[in-house]
Protein backbone atom coordinates (compact mmCIF):
# COMPACT_ATOMS: atom_id res chain seq x y z
CA UNK A 1 0.00 0.00 0.00
CA UNK A 2 1.40 3.40 -0.92
CA UNK A 3 -0.04 5.76 1.63
CA UNK A 4 1.82 8.77 3.00
CA UNK A 5 3.21 7.87 6.45
CA UNK A 6 1.24 10.66 8.15
CA UNK A 7 -2.04 9.11 7.01
CA UNK A 8 -1.21 5.57 8.16
CA UNK A 9 -2.10 4.32 11.63
CA UNK A 10 1.01 3.52 13.73
CA UNK A 11 1.81 0.56 15.95
CA UNK A 12 1.45 2.49 19.23
CA UNK A 13 -1.72 1.87 21.23
CA UNK A 14 -3.92 4.32 23.06
CA UNK A 15 -5.44 1.51 25.13
CA UNK A 16 -9.12 0.77 25.51
CA UNK A 17 -11.48 3.59 26.37
CA UNK A 18 -12.13 3.81 30.08
CA UNK A 19 -15.79 4.68 29.62
CA UNK A 20 -18.11 3.59 26.84
CA UNK A 21 -21.09 5.87 26.41
CA UNK A 22 -24.12 5.09 24.29
CA UNK A 23 -24.33 7.10 21.08
CA UNK A 24 -27.18 9.55 20.71
CA UNK A 25 -29.74 8.39 18.17
CA UNK A 26 -29.11 11.57 16.16
CA UNK A 27 -25.53 10.41 15.59
CA UNK A 28 -26.37 7.28 13.64
CA UNK A 29 -28.91 6.31 11.06
CA UNK A 30 -29.89 2.74 10.27
CA UNK A 31 -30.41 2.98 6.56
CA UNK A 32 -28.90 1.42 3.46
CA UNK A 33 -25.47 2.89 2.85
CA UNK A 34 -24.52 2.26 -0.75
CA UNK A 35 -21.11 0.91 0.21
CA UNK A 36 -22.29 -2.62 -0.35
CA UNK A 37 -25.44 -3.46 -2.24
CA UNK A 38 -28.25 -4.23 0.18
CA UNK A 39 -26.24 -3.59 3.35
CA UNK A 40 -27.86 -1.82 6.27
CA UNK A 41 -25.14 -0.44 8.51
CA UNK A 42 -24.58 2.35 11.03
CA UNK A 43 -23.87 5.42 8.93
CA UNK A 44 -22.74 8.94 9.61
CA UNK A 45 -24.28 10.61 6.55
CA UNK A 46 -22.50 13.15 4.38
CA UNK A 47 -22.02 16.29 6.43
CA UNK A 48 -21.11 19.50 4.66
CA UNK A 49 -18.53 21.39 6.70
CA UNK A 50 -17.72 24.31 4.40
CA UNK A 51 -19.43 25.19 1.14
CA UNK A 52 -16.83 25.49 -1.64
CA UNK A 53 -16.75 28.32 -4.15
CA UNK A 54 -18.81 27.47 -7.27
CA UNK A 55 -15.85 27.05 -9.64
CA UNK A 56 -13.44 25.38 -7.21
CA UNK A 57 -12.10 21.83 -7.14
CA UNK A 58 -12.13 19.32 -4.30
CA UNK A 59 -9.40 16.90 -3.22
CA UNK A 60 -11.07 13.63 -2.19
CA UNK A 61 -9.90 10.77 -0.01
CA UNK A 62 -11.67 7.43 0.41
CA UNK A 63 -10.45 4.77 2.81
CA UNK A 64 -11.36 1.34 4.04
CA UNK A 65 -10.03 -0.16 7.26
CA UNK A 66 -10.35 -3.79 8.27
CA UNK A 67 -10.09 -4.39 12.02
CA UNK A 68 -8.23 -7.50 13.25
CA UNK A 69 -10.82 -8.76 15.74
CA UNK A 70 -14.36 -8.12 16.91
CA UNK A 71 -12.88 -7.10 20.25
CA UNK A 72 -11.30 -4.06 18.53
CA UNK A 73 -14.48 -2.93 16.71
CA UNK A 74 -15.96 -0.76 19.52
CA UNK A 75 -12.64 0.98 20.14
CA UNK A 76 -12.10 1.62 16.43
CA UNK A 77 -15.63 2.95 16.06
CA UNK A 78 -15.37 5.28 19.07
CA UNK A 79 -12.04 6.67 17.87
CA UNK A 80 -13.55 7.15 14.41
CA UNK A 81 -16.26 9.30 15.94
CA UNK A 82 -13.61 11.53 17.54
CA UNK A 83 -11.89 11.96 14.16
CA UNK A 84 -15.32 12.66 12.61
CA UNK A 85 -15.92 15.41 15.16
CA UNK A 86 -12.53 16.93 14.30
CA UNK A 87 -13.41 17.06 10.58
CA UNK A 88 -16.36 19.31 11.40
CA UNK A 89 -13.95 22.04 12.56
CA UNK A 90 -11.03 21.35 10.23
CA UNK A 91 -9.90 24.22 8.01
CA UNK A 92 -10.36 23.35 4.35
CA UNK A 93 -12.80 20.47 4.92
CA UNK A 94 -15.77 20.44 2.55
CA UNK A 95 -17.49 17.37 3.95
CA UNK A 96 -17.25 13.76 5.08
CA UNK A 97 -19.16 10.55 5.70
CA UNK A 98 -18.41 7.34 7.58
CA UNK A 99 -19.84 3.85 7.15
CA UNK A 100 -19.29 1.15 9.75
CA UNK A 101 -19.82 -2.54 9.08
CA UNK A 102 -19.11 -3.88 12.58
CA UNK A 103 -20.07 -7.48 11.78
CA UNK A 104 -17.55 -7.42 8.92
CA UNK A 105 -14.99 -5.53 11.06
CA UNK A 106 -14.81 -2.90 8.29
CA UNK A 107 -14.95 0.90 8.36
CA UNK A 108 -15.17 3.21 5.36
CA UNK A 109 -14.46 6.96 5.19
CA UNK A 110 -15.05 9.44 2.41
CA UNK A 111 -14.09 13.10 2.65
CA UNK A 112 -13.57 16.13 0.42
CA UNK A 113 -11.09 18.92 1.02
CA UNK A 114 -10.09 22.29 -0.37
CA UNK A 115 -6.76 20.76 -1.42
CA UNK A 116 -4.21 18.09 -0.55
CA UNK A 117 -2.55 20.37 1.99
CA UNK A 118 -5.82 20.78 3.95
CA UNK A 119 -6.23 16.98 4.17
CA UNK A 120 -2.62 16.42 5.26
CA UNK A 121 -2.82 19.22 7.82
CA UNK A 122 -5.92 17.56 9.30
CA UNK A 123 -4.16 14.17 9.35
CA UNK A 124 -1.18 15.61 11.25
CA UNK A 125 -3.31 17.54 13.77
CA UNK A 126 -4.46 16.19 17.13
CA UNK A 127 -6.55 14.24 17.89
CA UNK A 128 -6.45 12.57 14.43
CA UNK A 129 -2.71 11.99 14.57
CA UNK A 130 -2.88 10.15 17.92
CA UNK A 131 -6.04 8.31 16.93
CA UNK A 132 -4.41 6.85 13.82
CA UNK A 133 -1.21 6.12 15.74
CA UNK A 134 -3.17 4.26 18.40
CA UNK A 135 -5.29 2.28 15.96
CA UNK A 136 -2.53 0.91 13.73
CA UNK A 137 -2.21 -2.24 15.83
CA UNK A 138 -5.95 -2.96 15.51
CA UNK A 139 -6.04 -2.97 11.69
CA UNK A 140 -5.38 -5.99 9.52
CA UNK A 141 -5.59 -4.02 6.29
CA UNK A 142 -6.38 -0.65 4.82
CA UNK A 143 -6.81 0.92 1.40
CA UNK A 144 -6.65 4.61 0.53
CA UNK A 145 -7.39 6.38 -2.73
CA UNK A 146 -7.32 10.04 -3.70
CA UNK A 147 -8.71 12.04 -6.61
CA UNK A 148 -9.84 15.50 -7.61
CA UNK A 149 -13.15 16.63 -9.00
CA UNK A 150 -15.15 19.82 -9.47
CA UNK A 151 -16.53 20.89 -6.09
CA UNK A 152 -19.94 21.25 -7.75
CA UNK A 153 -20.09 17.42 -7.74
CA UNK A 154 -20.31 17.34 -3.93
CA UNK A 155 -21.72 15.61 -1.94
CA UNK A 156 -19.84 12.49 -2.95
CA UNK A 157 -21.31 9.18 -4.07
CA UNK A 158 -20.35 5.97 -2.24
CA UNK A 159 -20.66 3.85 -5.40
CA UNK A 160 -17.86 5.78 -7.13
CA UNK A 161 -15.69 5.76 -3.99
CA UNK A 162 -16.17 2.01 -3.54
CA UNK A 163 -15.20 1.37 -7.17
CA UNK A 164 -12.06 3.50 -6.78
CA UNK A 165 -11.10 1.72 -3.55
CA UNK A 166 -11.46 -1.68 -5.26
CA UNK A 167 -9.26 -0.47 -8.14
CA UNK A 168 -6.67 0.83 -5.69
CA UNK A 169 -6.70 -2.44 -3.74
CA UNK A 170 -6.07 -4.40 -6.96
CA UNK A 171 -3.23 -2.03 -7.90
CA UNK A 172 -1.68 -2.33 -4.42
CA UNK A 173 -1.83 -6.14 -4.65
CA UNK A 174 -0.12 -6.23 -8.06
CA UNK A 175 2.37 -3.44 -7.37
CA UNK A 176 0.94 -1.24 -10.10
CA UNK A 177 0.07 2.43 -9.93
CA UNK A 178 -3.53 2.79 -8.78
CA UNK A 179 -6.24 5.27 -9.79
CA UNK A 180 -4.97 7.76 -7.22
CA UNK A 181 -1.50 7.65 -8.73
CA UNK A 182 -0.06 5.69 -5.83
CA UNK A 183 1.96 2.54 -6.00
CA UNK A 184 5.36 1.63 -7.40
CA UNK A 185 4.36 1.67 -11.08
CA UNK A 186 5.88 4.10 -13.62
CA UNK A 187 4.93 7.74 -13.24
Amino acid sequence: MSVPPDLRPSSASLGPPSVVLPLPSSCLSRRPASVEEGATVPTLPWTTVNVPAPDSRAFVMASRFEVRSFRDVPRFFLRSLAAWKQVKGAPGAYGATLVAQPLKRTFWTLSAWEDKRALYTYAKTEPHRSIMTGLRSTTSGSVFTFWELPASELPLDWADARRRLAEQERADATGERGPSGTGPGPA
